[in-house]
């Protein structure tokens, strides 16, 4: 038995991450497919593969909430928290040998990290870009990638506004989160308060009450 560990939403300052175990006995079914790096496949190929993989392989996806993050990060740090809920997978699909996508520049120390998070033994493969190596990393990316926009859609329902797709590089988020801490005083709800994009938003509006301030009392 072999698996494949992934995860989508690790950098995004809005959202959860989502980190996924895709197992099986053989990869044929996978590499028929066609399966790849969930990022070099379109919206639409994503979704039509994963109830595919589904078909062939058992899986098991963790969600981590913003709010999860924020609290976790303040005892450990993002990559050891890959390690432990990479591991939390493997531990539930029990292979023989599971292929990671290394989260540390590392790979041999993700690894060591993995393997003191699990009961048991076993051949774990960390790699760099594992997801384009390996098609049940490709298949664990894809499902993963697909629950997380899916989480972004039930976020924008919940919110009644579209967020983007939650990276801080997207202007669309970028412009939801100021907008956003503008108009209300605090970060949204699904927001990672500790990251640097969230900190820079409510030290800007702190800022600009305190220069308000300073006009109202010339």
């Amino acid at each position: 038995m072999i698996c494949g560990v992934d995860e989508a939403g690790r950098g995004p300052v809005l959202g959860p991450l989502v980190v996924c175990g895709v197992a099986c006995e053989s990869d044929v079914p996978l590499r028929q497919m066609n399966v790849r790096d969930s990022k070099k496949l379109t919206p639409e190929r994503r979704e039509a593969l994963y109830p595919e993989i589904q078909k062939v392989c058992r899986f098991e996806v963790i969600t981590v909430s913003a709010q999860e993050i924020d609290a976790k990060r303040a005892q450990m740090t993002l990559n050891d928290l890959e390690a432990k809920l990479f591991a939390t997978v493997i531990e539930k699909l029990h292979p023989d040998v599971a292929y990671v996508d290394s989260a540390d520049v590392d790979e041999h120390e993700f690894k060591k990290a993995i393997l003191r998070s699990l009961p048991f033994e076993l051949d774990v493969v960390s790699k760099h870009g594992a997801d384009d190596l390996f098609p049940v990393v490709s298949a664990a990316s894809i499902i993963a990638k697909v629950q997380r926009d899916a989480a972004i859609r039930k976020i924008e329902e919940e919110i009644g506004q579209k967020v983007g797709s939650g990276y801080s590089h997207d202007a669309e988020t970028i412009a939801f989160l100021e907008r956003w801490v503008r108009e209300k005083g605090a970060l949204p709800p699904h927001t990672r308060a500790s990251w640097d994009t969230a900190k820079r938003l409510m030290s800007a509006l702190t800022t600009h009450k305190i220069d308000d301030f300073a006009e109202k009392g010339k």
